[in-house]
């Protein structure tokens, strides 16, 4: 069984909160990030640390010794897609 832990805030008459550092430092976030409210239900939402820019996903994944075509791509997708059915 989860444990979850707990935290709260309070929402100003600006609408703002303060984000409890517990929080901040499981999404890793820090002045200046950006989050996002998701809806998961009715009524609930998750916060999402949207921080991240596409650039600074640059060099996370090696390139492949060998180029591979749009048309190898395409074969690959199909033949993965068919084995998914």
């Amino acid at each position: 069984m989860e444990i979850f832990t707990m935290a709260t805030a309070t929402l100003t008459s600006k609408g703002q909160i303060t984000i409890p550092v517990q929080v901040r430092a499981a999404l890793g976030l820090e002045t200046g990030d950006r989050v996002e409210f998701v809806e998961t239900e009715d009524g609930k939402f998750s916060i999402i640390a949207a921080s991240k820019t596409v650039h600074d996903l640059k060099g996370l994944i090696r390139k492949p010794v060998k180029a591979v075509s749009i048309e190898e791509m395409n074969q690959a997708i199909a033949t993965r897609g068919a084995k998914a059915r």
